[in-house]
């Protein structure tokens, strides 16, 4: 008789990163995971940026945080006491960073475990990594299957955005994608801003979507509500293209 062995479908982890702050990246982190819940999968959305946290405020959890991701990593809770459910949104979990900044403790490794551990249980492990470079960003990268990587059309943002994807590089990750946000296109077409065309090509031909700017994503963060869910807003399309695109890249 033969035995076939059940095989183990793990989910994917995608690292949130950006060159800069002010690129709206824990935005994107939080509308993204949304967005992949309104496409039917269960999904974890956590933060990494020790010190900084705000995605808690993003989803209007901000209440509920009790332990976070260094309580975790360093044995104080086990992973389901700091997972909080969105009870607004099934299939939305998230667990908070550390208020402290990182003391050094949490390594690339610790992470690549939390994540395997998150992956049996998730089908998208979704990490707010930090701006910029600095060694939490090498940490929050630990466990990475893809990366997105929020860029504006800035000259700053991708001269910054190249440096991050080089360093990446180094530290064998080459698995990086870019989206572009904040696009006015107004601005675009009258020369006050880059246009697609004034972007290297290592970083179009890897763009999987775009986010238009919409004064409407201030007002959901400040509701704690991502844009994704509120109704009647073509920046909700712009998240759902981007969900099928990433869909895609797992096919």
């Amino acid at each position: 008789m033969n035995l076939k062995t059940k095989e183990i479908v793990m989910g994917q982890t995608i690292v949130i990163a950006s060159g800069k702050g002010g690129t709206g990246k824990t935005m994107f982190a939080a509308n993204l995971g949304a967005a992949m819940v309104k496409r039917g999968h269960k999904t974890v959305l956590v933060d990494m940026d020790t010190g900084l946290r705000n995605l808690d405020l993003y989803l209007g959890l901000e209440n509920n945080v009790v332990y976070d991701v260094s309580d975790v990593l360093n044995g104080v809770c086990r992973i389901k006491q700091a997972l909080i459910k969105d009870k607004s949104f099934p299939g939305l979990f998230f667990m908070a960073a550390s208020p402290k900044p990182d003391d050094g403790e949490i390594t690339p490794l610790h992470v690549k475990v939390l994540c395997d551990k998150l992956k049996q249980i998730f089908d998208y492990v979704i990490i707010d990594a930090p701006a910029g470079l600095d060694d939490g960003l090498v940490v929050a990268m630990g466990g990475a299957d893809e990366v997105m990587m929020v860029i504006t059309p800035e000259y700053s943002s991708i001269r910054d955005c190249e440096t991050v994807t080089m360093t990446l590089k180094e530290f064998g990750i080459e698995n990086v994608h870019y989206i572009l946000n904040k696009v006015n296109t107004k601005l675009m077409k009258a020369g006050l801003a880059p246009s697609l065309s004034d972007f290297p090509r290592g970083i179009t031909e890897r763009m999987i979507g775009l986010v238009q700017q919409d004064e409407n994503i201030h007002i959901s963060t400040n509701m704690g509500v991502p844009i994704v869910f509120m109704k009647d807003t073509y920046i909700s399309k712009n998240f759902d293209n981007i969900a099928k695109r990433i869909e895609a890249l797992q096919a």
